[in-house]
């Protein structure tokens, strides 16, 4: 299994007690929602390994967790190493909330300006994320914030949104309904 079929769920952050149990820290919206995991892909040299645990207990995003038939030395050795999941094992989102991987490909209709183009990715940006939409070669950037998002719409691979006020028209060199004249 590729990291491409698989998401991030989180990393090993340290060594616990002396048994050989491990810290996991769950990057995860609900970590409750993992409560019953008993395998987990863990990145080792490039490669995902699956491994087979306990969760002794859950607290936040933290879980302290036993390997099963490893000695205390080699769980600490898997410390800072990426944990994953296959995509499958992802919950499912409903309404306007989606995972970025899952709508690569959908078109962006936008209330004034129609169909924009599609989502080649969503780009990471420390304020929010940003769709990187391709509109017959152009590219335009539009945020992914709950303002915009008029509706998803998975069946038809559609997302509506309302861009601020001319910002599509930056992207296209037109004139906005804002912009003034000399």
């Amino acid at each position: 299994m590729t990291q491409d079929e698989c998401f991030h769920l989180g990393y090993i952050t340290k060594p616990f007690g002396v048994r050989g149990q491990v810290v996991f820290f769950l990057d995860v919206d609900d970590p409750s929602q993992y409560a019953g995991l008993d395998t987990v892909l863990v990145e080792v040299k490039g490669s995902l390994v699956p491994y087979f645990f306990q969760i002794d207990s859950l607290s936040g995003n933290k879980a302290v967790v036993t390997f099963d038939e490893m000695e205390a030395d080699e769980a600490r050795a898997l410390v800072g190493s990426e944990l994953y999941l296959p995509l499958t094992m992802l919950p499912p989102l409903t309404g306007n909330r989606f995972y970025f991987h899952e709508i690569i490909g959908f078109h962006i209709v936008d209330q004034e300006y129609g169909d924009i183009g599609t989502v080649k990715s969503v780009l990471e940006n420390p304020a929010q994320p940003i769709f990187q939409i391709d509109c017959n070669g152009t590219e335009i950037l539009i945020p992914v914030i709950d303002p915009v998002i008029r509706h998803v719409d998975r069946e038809n691979k559609e997302i509506q949104i309302q861009a601020p006020a001319g910002l599509i028209a930056l992207y296209l060199g037109e004139p906005s309904n804002g912009d003034v004249t000399a």
